[in-house]
């Protein structure tokens, strides 16, 4: 792993471990937003990278699709096994998902690409690529630059800002994230606002999503 892959997975090994099951049970609004996006597609095998705890992955088992999660914190993988005993999950990084051979039909990432640096960035859609059959559909949510904490921090990258320690996150402008994906087949994009509440801190985030087909 890269350096950037080192500290994410004892960031995310050490919050899961003080938080538990960070961000409750209750789904995104993404879920099913994607869902409706892959049943029509006929999809069935999703790879979701990033999947944390299991919090969204189960919707996926739970509507009937074959979910393989995947996630580089060992801690969220344990923890996703417990909450969904249908999926199957790895412990991996998401830039290198060599755990099996199996051709995905949509691949659904949560608020992960936005974690990374640029190269890891491209380096993601890249290997999601690989991991999608052709024709397959990938779905993305991002944070986007009309979050309440946009430019709060030391900036890293462009748009790219470490408001907690340990965790950079980079905002989207919708310009932004269509050159991320120029060359794929845009299905769907749009915008979604996207209630939380962890820790008793009630709040929103602004997120982009973008779905596109390979």
């Amino acid at each position: 792993m890269n350096q950037s892959e080192i500290r994410a997975e004892k960031y995310w090994n050490e919050r899961y471990g003080k938080e538990g099951q960070i961000w409750g049970e209750a789904p995104s609004r993404a879920v099913w937003i994607a869902i409706q996006l892959f049943g029509c597609a006929g999809s069935n095998h999703i790879l979701i990278p990033g999947c944390g705890y299991g919090r969204l992955s189960r919707l996926f088992s739970m509507s009937g699709f074959a979910v393989a999660g995947v996630d580089i914190s060992g801690t969220a993988v344990e923890m996703a096994r417990q909450l969904d005993t249908s999926g199957v999950y790895y412990q991996a990084s998401a830039l290198k998902m060599d755990f099996d051979k199996l051709p995905y039909d949509a691949v659904f990432a949560f608020n992960i690409l936005h974690l990374m640096p640029e190269n890891d960035r491209k380096a993601m859609i890249i290997e999601c690529r690989r991991k999608l059959k052709d024709g397959g559909l990938a779905f993305f949510t991002v944070f986007s630059e009309r979050e309440n904490d946009f430019g709060q921090g030391r900036e890293i990258e462009k748009n790219t800002f470490e408001t907690r320690p340990g965790r950079p996150a980079h905002y989207f402008t919708e310009e932004d994230l269509n050159d991320h994906f120029k060359g794929f087949e845009l299905v769907e994009s749009g915008m979604i606002e996207d209630p939380e509440d962890h820790g008793g801190q009630a709040h929103r985030h602004l997120l982009r999503y973008i779905c596109i087909r390979v």
